[in-house]
């Protein structure tokens, strides 16, 4: 009976920190390379995060270059490149021989151009050497930036015993085997092939009669992010890549495409919350600067902008004061339920779940807005008239509320849909604009509504 082992969780600790940075310091190699001989690689590059760069750059020319190519990937971009920096070209041209072709090419990316070739050139495997080569001709944000040329593939005129020899051979290369692709002599993809079908079936049969020609497949030229919503929506772990003849240039798996799901995600994140650009906490005062402050000078002028209207209005507040201390929950409403409509158009074009003309997507915030608005104002009215004891001025003040909160919905469903259909990325209607644009209208819509009631 096999013994069961116990899952241990990895925890990164001040401790084992300590202990690795003791080895290195005192050059025990061997203590340290059976300490790390017993973590992931990827919990090998969490501790390398973590270390100094000296210290970082030691660990990786002391273990064997099967493990640090894979660490080198996992590791967080700002780290690698100054590891990447401490290492010689021909280091590098041998990390890269361990990795597979898209890792490669993205590894080869991250260095200046003037290393790139240099790097290249000292790639052992020919073929290795071209296939990267191939791969960096591609645009990043393409199918063919993202594809690795690693994959089995099956000619449909093999016998199945033929094709199962040849398998064996391919699959060396390849870490993972999630399809079996079925080509024509031309190299066009035709189909894929059940491992279960193959194993059930005569050595003598041919591949094209057992071979399934329903295959999901994108060209070389497609954007990642369509390649992201094809796998997502179809469940895939990989998907091959064909160029415009249906020829089989290489595949894409599940792993690179999270990646792309997570930078799209951060990226949407960092434009909704107004950085325009992509930063990380440890990046330097300039770059985090200059992200961020086109937007803060954005609502810097959308807040003269509220002045400059409420200043317009002094003559309410003088006989209708109460109006200036509701000025902050109507800007704040306004801005809130922009944000909220803004929010689910954004996530819904990013699922391909919003369906119907954009006339029928207003209407139905229009009537959800003014749904909110009524529930929310009869709350404003009671607490008003009962704090003022002034029906008028709680009534001016309600209607404003619906009135604004219906606006701000059709703004924040608007605009979002509006960039889609232009080709812009509509996250951006979700930060500071549909904010700062919902509260200088939401304010003058207030104080417009109040004095056509209040007569003033």
């Amino acid at each position: 009976m096999l013994e069961e082992k116990e899952n241990i969780q990895f925890q990164l600790t001040e401790e084992l920190i300590e202990q690795v940075e003791r080895f290195v310091e005192e050059q025990n190699d061997k203590a340290l390379q059976t300490l790390l001989n017993e973590f992931h690689y990827a919990d090998i590059a969490e501790i390398l995060d973590e270390l100094n760069l000296e210290q970082a750059v030691y660990v990786i020319k002391l273990l064997d270059s099967e493990t640090t190519s894979d660490i080198l990937i996992e590791l967080d971009e700002d780290i690698r490149e100054k590891v990447l920096k401490n290492l010689s070209v021909k280091e590098i041209a041998g990390e890269i021989d361990e990795l597979d072709t898209d890792d490669a090419a993205d590894i080869i990316l991250e260095l200046p151009e003037e290393r790139q070739q240099a790097v290249i050139s000292e790639i052992e495997d020919e073929s290795h050497k071209a296939e990267i080569t191939e791969l960096l001709a591609y645009d990043e944000d393409s199918a063919g930036g993202h594809m690795a040329k690693e994959l089995v593939k099956v000619y449909e005129t093999w016998t199945v015993a033929g094709c199962l020899r040849r398998i064996r051979g391919q699959a060396q290369d390849v870490k993972r085997v999630h399809s079996v692709y079925v080509v024509d002599k031309e190299e066009k993809l035709i189909g894929r092939l059940s491992l279960k079908d193959l194993i059930v079936a005569k050595s003598e049969q041919k591949i094209a009669d057992i071979y399934i020609s329903n295959v999901d497949f994108v060209n070389v030229e497609e954007d990642v992010e369509e390649v992201a919503k094809i796998m997502a929506k179809y469940d895939l772990e990989a998907i091959p890549v064909v160029d415009k003849n249906e020829k089989l240039l290489g595949r894409i798996t599940i792993d690179d495409i999270v990646d792309v799901i997570k930078e799209e995600a951060d990226k949407d994140y960092q434009l909704a919350a107004g950085i325009i650009q992509d930063v990380e906490a440890g990046d330097s005062i300039l770059e985090l600067t200059r992200a961020r402050l086109p937007w803060l000078f954005l609502g810097l002028v959308g807040g003269v902008g509220a002045f400059l209207i409420m200043e317009g209005f002094h003559g309410a507040f003088n006989q209708y004061a109460v109006l200036f201390f509701f000025t902050p929950l109507i800007a704040a409403m306004a801005g809130n339920v922009g944000v909220q409509s803004s929010a689910i158009i954004v996530q819904g074009l990013a699922n391909n779940d919003v369906k119907g003309s954009i006339n029928s997507r207003l209407l139905k915030e229009m009537l959800l807005a003014a749904l909110n608005g009524v529930i929310l104002a009869i709350f404003l009215f009671l607490f008003v008239w009962a704090y003022t004891g002034a029906f008028d001025k709680a009534l001016a003040i309600s209607i404003s509320l619906v009135a604004v909160i219906i606006i701000a919905g059709l703004i924040g469903t608007f605009v979002p849909l509006f960039l889609d259909k232009r080709g812009i990325d509509p996250a951006i209607a979700t930060g500071p604009f549909i904010t700062t644009s919902n509260d200088i209208l939401g304010i003058l819509l207030y104080f417009w509504i109040a004095k056509m009631i209040l007569g003033i």
